[in-house]
């Protein structure tokens, strides 16, 4: 079993969006007995809380569950029990960095390495920004991106 985590910086908006399209993906290729998905915050500001209003009213409409999606912190725990551990902008990276110093033990990268040319580095947050419709967009063609690459080096 591969398992992924998504990190941002509440789990409330981009994390659990991520979490939410991912695992839906995964469900449509028929990948759910090799992968599984969750997700976190660096902060505990939200933890036990359900995605934003903004996710839940993009992924409705998109016809994505987030059923059982709940805010939680990362712990340094996490790097035993996730092989990926993709973040959604360069402070969650540096955060995690303050949670558990880096080793080859986990792949820890920005969902956005994985999009070529891509119009951003990060994934901005729409808890700021109030543009959900365009984290989206990002955070599928990450989604999309991180799958094929999975599938490829596992062989699904």
């Amino acid at each position: 079993m591969v398992r992924v985590l998504f990190v941002c910086l509440g789990n409330i908006c981009r994390s659990p969006m991520a979490e939410a399209i991912f695992r839906d993906l995964v469900k449509k290729e028929n990948l759910s007995d090799k992968i599984e998905v969750d997700s976190g915050g660096t902060g505990n500001w939200h933890s036990g809380n359900v995605p934003h209003k903004g996710t839940r009213i993009l992924l409705d409409r998109e016809k994505i569950s987030y059923e059982g999606i709940l805010a939680r912190q990362v712990e340094e725990n996490d790097w035993d029990a996730f092989d990926y551990i993709i973040a959604m902008d360069e402070q969650n990276i540096e955060d995690l960095g303050k949670i558990h110093k880096a080793d080859d033990s986990v792949i820890v990268m920005k969902l956005m390495d994985f999009v070529d040319n891509s119009p951003e580095v990060d994934v901005p947050d729409p808890y700021y920004t109030g543009n959900f419709d365009y984290t989206f967009q990002l955070v599928s063609a990450g989604c999309i991106q991180l799958l094929n690459y999975m599938k490829e080096k596992h062989h699904f």
